[in-house]
């Protein structure tokens, strides 16, 4: 890869304005849209299609030999060597409930390297951006993920601790419920987004697809933590996702890979 830092941070900076648009066509949504199901019977919804139409042609118009994968109308292929990854709503149960945690998710792969990341959450007014080698920043001041070191003093956060069980993750999930100080529901991309903040010590996802993961990658990384499937792989391709400040992670993954 030979994209140096000044041009990844003008990818964050391009990818940040699409984001911050692409949000404010959600709020013309929010509690007021009616939401169809998928076939897989998850929600979609006008907001989801209009947002990610408007990304794609935004990138298209500016980098028309670039690849463009979104979650609603899927891949269109480039010649240049980088990928933009849309999710257009993240957290859409909670969007078309009318609760604000969810967000806008737009991630940049450079010869399948996830190098820029952005997650805008429009209806709580955060956004957070990060570039490879340029750093993480949360409503644009520099930030950075927690220094807490033990289990015991840590909040690990799940978007549905029962989910972990359907997905064969139960009894990690149980005992590290067990190990920390606290535990909470703020999940999708919110949870990641309050690991990289310092808000927060892990998050759990125990299903997820590459839309989901391309933006938290390198916003974890840049904040200093950590961001892997549940085999500690470093990866936005493995199906599911743990995010942690770094500091934790060993205690983390012996949690999960434990036997007993």
């Amino acid at each position: 890869m030979n994209t140096d830092g000044a041009e990844l941070e003008q990818l964050m900076n391009f990818a940040t304005e699409l984001a911050r648009q692409a949000g404010q066509i959600t709020l013309g949504h929010f509690r007021r849209v009616v939401p169809e199901r998928k076939a897989d019977g998850s929600f979609v919804t006008a907001a989801d299609r209009e947002a990610e139409a408007f990304l794609r042609a935004e990138i298209r118009k500016r980098f028309p030999d670039d690849a463009v994968l979104g979650e609603e109308a899927g891949e269109e292929r480039g010649a240049s060597g980088r990928r933009w990854i849309i999710d257009p709503i993240d957290g859409t149960y909670s969007f078309v409930h009318g609760v604000p945690l969810y967000g806008v998710l737009l991630g940049l792969e450079i010869e399948d390297e996830p190098c820029v990341g952005v997650v805008h959450l429009p209806a709580l007014g955060e956004l957070v951006c990060a570039a490879r080698d340029v750093g993480c920043f949360w409503n644009n001041e520099a930030t950075h993920v927690s220094q807490t070191a033990t289990l015991s003093d840590a909040l690990l956060l799940a978007t549905d601790f029962y989910t972990c069980e359907q997905y064969g993750f139960g009894r990690a999930a149980e005992r590290l419920q067990r190990s920390v100080q606290m535990r909470r529901t703020w999940g999708d991309c919110y949870g990641h987004v309050l690991v990289a903040t310092g808000r927060a010590e892990i998050m759990l996802d125990p299903v997820m697809n590459v839309w989901d993961c391309a933006a938290l990658l390198p916003i974890i990384e840049e904040a200093g933590g950590t961001f892997t499937d549940w085999r500690g792989q470093r990866t936005i391709r493995g199906g599911n996702a743990i995010s942690t400040n770094g500091l934790l992670f060993d205690a983390v993954m012996e949690q999960v890979m434990s036997d007993e």
